[in-house]
């Protein structure tokens, strides 16, 4: 083999997988592993309940030390030890020794960046002040443990309610910590469409976490006593004893970019499907790399840690296997999920917002989206609770592009197996036939996966075409509540006509023969009825997709 020594930059997810890999693979390569931190392999995603104080040991973030991977793995690993020029001519990484002081070449036949991203910090006054802590490592964790204890602190503010935000402030409000999120989306959680949020900001104001959403960070400033002062842009000014950015992470691509190595179109590491750099010699995999959508074919930044390991553990076997050979990488979903304040909330393959976004590019996917709320296991066993499932499918042929879910439990479990059907290029069709695991305490006869399916399937076949809350203004159409008299009077759609469902067959009759109708109940089971009923009259209608319950998160957010 023509690769004899192998040098990855950066530990963690990606280039820690790489380096086990390699060395399960061959036994005569020589592995250096260069971290510029003081730990070569660490839980990252565990790092905000370490500050919450549930996970109680520092000790137990760590995945693994340089020690056990020269005993074990015969792999040089190399803390505090910065990789600061790439000689692509010679293939030698100049290192900087932060312990030392000191600075070398270090040679490669094959090399690996897996640099990871860094903490975006708002251009604002004041993201540097004593009190202004990011969330990147275990010496950050140490950091705000420490400030917080020696100064007391009883009020925080949270800038960025992404997935560390709300990780981050659930944490802190676990340790007595009164805390407010700011976020410039108009919904905590932006990689998810806006009303799929909301139940997560009723749970989060619930936990008495104040929401300053729609608005960024003006800045930020020092207060007499210690305590800091943080500027809005609509103005409101909030006290903090201290202040955690979580506003978001940008590729570490400054090494590649001095190199000369071609990045992509959304910042990261261009690489192609075998992971290689526009250097032949050099590879780079984890979050600096951007990746390939499956379902667009676009590429994206992805920082997590499922791909980041995956993506080192296949460069491992592609240097190893020799030129031209190996696997390919496919792409990734995008599959994460966070909980938050006793919420779960998930999300797979493309949302709404990420195909508009991809349409504006020039790869537009007409599709159906669908909602589904059911509980996770069978209403008569203890302990069942409702989650909401969002399903988007391609018109054409109902392919599933991505899926949304939020509820107290069995979100994930939802997730994932939507996340396998869309890696297989699977259709609604299939879903709704797929065999999933039933028995009281874990599920129900007719899974909300199934469900999903099956109400996108009879959207897409016609037999009960759905319609979405955003359109019913414009399109004219008759709106129908059919709901009780009960529900009706706590609160309904403005203008919309009521006749509750056991009533409908008996006033059929009463129904315009000359408008579409769109029903509405609480959830779309009634409703899904109501279409049947009227669609066998020869009227023309549609169930709104989601019910009064989608109806009354996306005012939420809107408001």
């Amino acid at each position: 083999m023509s690769v004899r020594k192998l040098l990855i930059i950066g530990g963690v997810a990606g280039g820690a997988s790489c380096a086990a890999r390699a060395r399960r693979t061959r036994e005569d390569l020589s592995i250096v592993i260069l971290e510029k931190g003081p730990f070569v392999s660490f839980a990252n995603c565990g790092l905000p309940y370490y500050v919450g104080n549930l996970i109680k040991k520092e000790e137990d973030l760590l995945v693994a030390s340089p020690e056990l991977f020269r005993k074990r793995f015969a792999v040089d690993v190399r803390v505090l030890s910065e990789a600061v020029a790439i000689d692509r001519d010679k293939k030698i990484v100049r290192v900087r020794d932060l312990a030392a002081g000191r600075e070398y070449d270090e040679p490669y036949d094959a090399l690996v960046l897996s640099p990871g991203a860094r903490p975006f910090a708002p251009p604002v006054p004041g993201t540097g002040l004593p009190g202004v802590f990011s969330v990147r490592n275990i010496p950050d964790c140490r950091d705000i443990l420490d400030w917080a204890g020696k100064n007391r602190v009883g009020e925080a503010v949270v800038v960025g309610g992404g997935y560390i935000g709300v990780e981050i402030a659930e944490n802190l409000a676990r340790r007595g910590i009164r805390v407010a999120i700011v976020e410039r989306e108009k919904h905590l959680l932006p990689p998810l469409d806006p009303e799929m949020a909301v139940p997560v900001h009723a749970a989060a104001k619930k936990a008495g976490v104040e929401l300053h959403l729609s608005q960024s960070l003006a800045g930020i400033a020092a207060e007499p006593g210690g305590k800091l002062s943080v500027s809005l842009s609509l103005g409101r000014v909030l006290s903090a004893g201290m202040v955690i950015l979580a506003t978001g992470v940008v590729p570490e691509t400054g090494l590649a970019r001095a190199a000369g190595l071609a990045l992509g179109e959304s910042g990261g590491i261009a690489v192609d499907s075998r992971l290689r750099t526009s250097d032949p010699h050099i590879w780079a995999v984890g979050d600096a790399v951007e990746k390939t959508s499956l379902v667009t074919g676009l590429s994206r930044l992805v920082p997590l840690a499922g791909p980041a390991n995956r993506q080192g553990r296949m460069a491992a076997d592609i240097i190893c296997a020799g030129e031209g050979k190996g696997p390919e990488y496919r792409g990734t979903l995008g599959t994460s999920v966070v909980g938050a304040f006793g919420m779960t909330a998930a999300a797979t393959g493309e949302t709404e917002k990420s195909l508009a976004a991809a349409a504006k590019k020039g790869v537009s996917i007409p599709y159906e989206r669908v909602y589904a709320q059911a509980l996770d296991h069978a209403e008569y066993y203890p302990g069942a609770k409702t989650l909401i499932i969002k399903l988007l499918v391609r018109k054409e042929d109902g392919r599933i592009l991505g899926a949304q879910a939020v509820g107290e439990q069995g979100v994930e479990k939802r997730v994932d197996v939507i996340a396998a059907m869309i890696f297989k290029h699977a259709t609604a069709a299939d879903l709704e036939n797929l065999d999933l695991c039933y028995a009281p305490q874990f599920g129900s006869a007719k899974d909300p996966a199934n469900l999903a399916a099956m109400i996108a399937g009879n959207a897409l076949s016609g037999f009960a075409p759905v319609a979405r809350w955003e359109e019913a203004e414009a399109y004219g159409a008759v709106i129908l509540d059919v709901r009780t008299p009960f529900e009706w009077k706590r609160g309904h759609v403005p203008g919309a006509l009521h006749i509750p469902v056991d009533e409908l067959r008996q006033n059929l009759d009463s129904l315009p023969e000359d408008k579409e109708i769109w029903t509405y109940c609480y959830v779309g089971a009634r409703s899904h009825l109501a279409v049947r009923m009227i669609s066998q009259t020869g009227r023309k209608a549609r169930n709104l997709t989601g019910g009064y319950a989608i109806y009354q998160m996306m005012k939420s957010v809107e408001d």
